[in-house]
């Protein structure tokens, strides 16, 4: 969905450890293929209705570094919606990623990483596992969510997301939660504007 993709290459340094995080590893954190195929069903049913200026602020928990990172409908171009994700990842810097998204199917047209082209990631072979509607508190409010849990059966890996698409923009995510290269992912609703 959205999509919500956190790509970079870079690699730092801790008392304890080395540990490097590769562009692959960083998108899987934030899960490509759920956000593709949340994109997918939701324009399936209709052509996605965005609008340029919507925004969603949040804070990033990615294992023991904190971050923030904002999605923004950026663009409207003939084939669809340029979305714009910048995320702050103190110590180890700041990332752009922007993505084309088709209007019609929802589908990731384009993705530009740092002002350079990438691949489109494959959507994997996802399952939910768990659907219900459920009412959580992030840093923006309250909100009542659809809860999903979703496994990845390629990684055999599961994330967590709570999503309200009616009153949050793009992706309409309130919270996930998913594994990630050094731990779990969390990532939390901190504030949106919509248009």
């Amino acid at each position: 969905m959205f999509t919500w993709i956190i790509a970079a290459l870079m690699s730092f340094n801790t008392a304890q450890a080395e540990v490097s995080l590769d562009a692959h590893d960083l998108v899987q954190a934030i899960n490509v293929e759920i956000f593709q195929k949340r994109f997918s069903d939701e324009a399936s049913i209709q052509a996605l209705d965005w609008k340029v200026g919507e925004a969603a602020d949040y804070q990033i928990r990615m294992g023991f570094i904190p971050g923030s990172m904002t999605m923004l409908v950026r663009e409207e171009v003939f084939e669809g919606f340029w979305l714009e994700q910048n995320m702050d990842l103190g110590f180890l810097g700041k990332n752009k990623v922007e993505l084309l998204i088709d209007k019609r199917d929802g589908s990731v047209l384009q993705m530009i990483v740092n002002g350079e082209k990438q691949e489109v990631p494959e959507q994997g072979n996802m399952e939910i596992e768990d659907m219900k509607e459920d009412r959580i508190t992030v840093p923006a409010g309250t909100y009542d969510c659809i809860y999903l849990r979703i496994r990845d059966l390629d990684k055999n890996e599961t994330s967590e997301m709570w999503i309200n698409p009616s009153e949050v923009p793009i992706a309409g995510l309130v919270k996930q939660v998913a594994p990630g290269p050094i731990g779990n992912v969390t990532v939390e609703l901190t504030k949106f504007r919509k248009l």
